[in-house]
């Protein structure tokens, strides 16, 4: 049946007061990663990867009346991640290229290099003009990123070369390159180098430090600038495991990775370096932020209110922040300006002084983007439904029974929520179908399934309430598909279970009196997510939704007295589309709680189900797991791999040790309920069925799976 009634639209807060708009519409590229002025033009100088990720293009957009014209620069067997142009470059063409990729006949190397471009036109790269200034063994957190300073000298960053954890423990070492930002001068080499020490860095003369060093206790820097009206140097900083950092660094400072993370505590038991720790500028959690993208200082004349302000946003979530200090160096204010669908890869300015941005896409959808002002939409966030009863999706809300069109689902494995019971529901109202037809959702063979926009996906909670002597609904969550983004809104049902009301954005810890199933009460907290919490798991890299993907809807499902399976049903109503094959072909997940299923099946489909949103590649996890139910064993980097994070005091500890429950720390992060938990958000309680599950597992595995040296 079609739906008719809902009136999920719109937004519940006013809208932020920028949107990203596309600029040079024409010029579509591949996943480009950094964009600049060249100095002295209009033109734009561009850093790209190929199909191949492990190669990069450095174009020049010409910029002219009426058109814009791509022309390949030079192509490098390295990824690069930054350029910048010497301050003499409309003299001498110099460019400088930080980048990453395999030096012949070793590991991966981060490097930065001076090219020379024609001061003639076409302005071509004669890549034999390529020299290495300076380069360090890096195979992840390489940094490479570049800025000059107003005083002529070359910034560089270095992360500390591992991909977790600061694994070689050189966050706060002095005597060696790696976590670093370095100064140096390129314009008076010496010593054999191509470049030379300044003498006023704060290290030089201190015995084994690393004399290039202007700070230290870098992790992953992604992005460095130079404020060129004030000289103020900002580093912005990809965190590891709950934190994402902003830096205006100051000479020697020393920013605490990985005794810190950010401000917070993160390897105490490791030594602090001999300088204090510096904190974060401005700092984000993983609930906004997922991996930050700086910035530049923005100085244009569209936007007054920003001039003078850094300009930065996230990868992951395409949110953009403004953050600006006062007279002193002190944060004035940093607050949101603008959400977008972007990627985002880098920020520049134009020859006006304007913002630019660039969105790493693939398929030629890569792009350029600017900020423009978001318009006033004044009955929005009037409209959007603040309770139940107004959304348009339910015929009776007291009796939770859905409007018509509204579809009930279930799934194979279903994510562990503190005990509760849960309803699921697809909304997909009828104005999201195409010439006619109904609307449709597009299956993948593994992975999460693609919406319409207009789509609402319903999920409520009940808990046994000691006070009602019965399970009682106390939450409803929606996932809100508009503008091709998912957003999650939640709503708390009123004591009397007649409605529920819209959380505040912020979220909220609530305390319940329930009672368990030997009658036995006690108080539980239950978090109602913030808006950013919502999409900490439905994140880009889990495509957004979780339980809607074939191996989990691979199922039978009692549609009111009709059981049929859940892949065949939907096809057959015209909704479905993309399946291959028939349901008995197809992947499917095993429900946890089947003891006649196989042990492991069961584990590998708690385990995708529960953990596999963020341990998976760019999950935003911070570990190197990977917890999907298609890997093959090995593959997960699981069994026994020694932990990269904590060991929570466990004996010779592994993530999860062969035939040693106790020495797993899988198992452990899931019994405990405090810092380290697993997971750390949306539950307050520990799993008892799923760690007598993995317990039986762990017991269970031979000795022989352990990997050999």
């Amino acid at each position: 049946m079609p739906l008719t009634s809902s009136r999920v639209a719109g937004r519940p807060e006013p809208p932020l007061p920028y949107r990203a708009v596309r600029t040079l519409p024409d010029f579509g590229t591949n996943y480009p990663i950094f964009v600049m002025t060249e100095p002295g033009t209009r033109n734009l100088l561009l850093s790209s990867q190929a199909q191949s990720f492990g190669e990069s293009v450095i174009s020049r957009i010409v910029v002219e009346p009426g058109q814009t014209r791509v022309e390949m620069l030079f192509q490098l067997p390295d990824v690069a991640y930054s350029l910048a142009c010497h301050p003499q470059f409309e003299q001498n063409g110099y460019l400088f290229v930080g980048s990453n990729g395999p030096r012949k006949g070793e590991t991966k190397h981060s490097r930065i290099t001076r090219y020379t471009v024609s001061r003639q036109s076409p302005c071509l790269v004669d890549p034999e003009s390529a020299v290495t200034i300076i380069e360090w063994k890096s195979n992840g957190h390489d940094g490479a990123a570049i800025a000059f300073g107003n005083d002529g000298l070359l910034y560089v960053t270095t992360g500390d070369g591992t991909s977790d954890s600061d694994g070689d423990v050189v966050g706060q070492r002095l005597d060696s390159i790696l976590a670093k930002v370095l100064r140096i001068d390129i314009d008076h080499p010496d010593g054999g180098r191509p470049y030379s020490v300044p003498r006023d860095n704060p290290f030089v003369g201190i015995k084994d430090a690393v004399p290039e060093t202007w700070a230290y206790g870098v992790r992953a820097p992604w992005r460095a600038h130079v404020d060129r009206v004030t000289g103020r140097l900002w580093v912005t900083q990809n965190g590891q495991d709950l934190f994402e950092q902003v830096y205006a660094v100051q000479r020697g400072a020393n920013f605490g990775w990985s005794v810190w993370e950010g401000s917070h505590s993160f390897y105490p038991q490791r030594q602090l370096g001999p300088t204090p720790h510096t904190l974060p500028t401005f700092e984000h959690p993983h609930s906004e932020a997922r991996s930050l993208t700086g910035g530049v200082t923005y100085y244009g004349q569209k936007f007054p209110e920003l001039r003078g302000a850094f300009i930065y946003g996230d990868y992951s979530t395409g949110k953009i922040w403004a953050g600006k200090l006062n007279a002193h160096g002190q944060p004035e204010w940093n607050r949101e300006i603008a959400d977008t669908t972007l990627a985002i890869t880098s920020f520049a300015t134009d020859a006006d002084g304007e913002l630019l941005i660039t969105d790493h896409q693939g398929a030629g959808k890569g792009g350029l983007h600017t900020l423009d002002v978001n318009p006033v939409d004044p009955a929005g966030a009037q409209s959007f439904p603040r309770t139940l009863s107004a959304s348009g999706l339910f015929e009776s809300v007291k009796d939770h029974q859905m409007a018509a069109g509204v579809i009930p689902y279930s799934v194979n494995s279903p994510l562990w929520s503190d005990g509760s019971r849960k309803a699921r529901f697809i909304a997909l109202p009828e104005s999201a179908g195409v010439d006619g037809q109904p609307p449709q959702v597009t299956a993948h063979p593994t992975d999460a399934w693609s919406f319409p926009n207009g789509t609402v996906l319903v999920k409520s909670f009940a808990l046994p309430l000691a006070k009602a002597g019965d399970w009682r609904w106390i939450e409803t969550r929606f996932m809100v598909r508009q503008e091709n983004e998912w957003e999650g809104y939640s709503y708390a049902w009123n004591e009397d279970g007649t409605d529920a009301v819209l959380v505040e954005g912020a979220g909220r810890s609530t305390n319940f009196r329930v009672r368990d199933a030997e009658g036995k009460e006690f108080d539980q907290t239950w978090r109602f997510p913030s808006r950013t919490e919502c999409m900490v798991c439905h994140s880009r890299a889990a495509g957004y939704v979780l339980g809607l993907s074939t191996p989990q809807m691979n199922r039978d499902h009692d549609y009111g007295g009709m059981v049929d399976n859940q892949l065949r049903s939907l096809t057959h109503a015209g909704i479905l589309k993309g399946l291959e094959k028939s349901p008995q072909d197809c992947a499917r997940l095993a429900d946890p709680a089947d003891e006649a299923l196989p042990l492991e099946s069961r584990v590998r489909s708690y385990l995708h189900a529960n953990c596999a949103h963020c341990h998976v590649e760019s999950g935003g996890g911070n570990a190197q797991m990977n917890l999907k139910f298609n890997a093959q064993l090995e593959a997960t980097k699981l069994i026994g791999v020694k932990p990269v994070h904590h060991t929570f005091g466990l004996t010779n500890a592994e993530l999860v040790a062969p035939g040693a429950p106790e020495r797993s720390v899988l198992l452990h992060r899931m019994k405990i309920q405090s810092a380290g938990q697993m997971p750390q958000l949306a539950r307050s309680l520990p799993d008892p069925q799923a760690i007598e599950l993995l317990t039986k597992w762990i017991q269970n595995l031979p000795p022989a799976m352990i990997p050999k040296e």
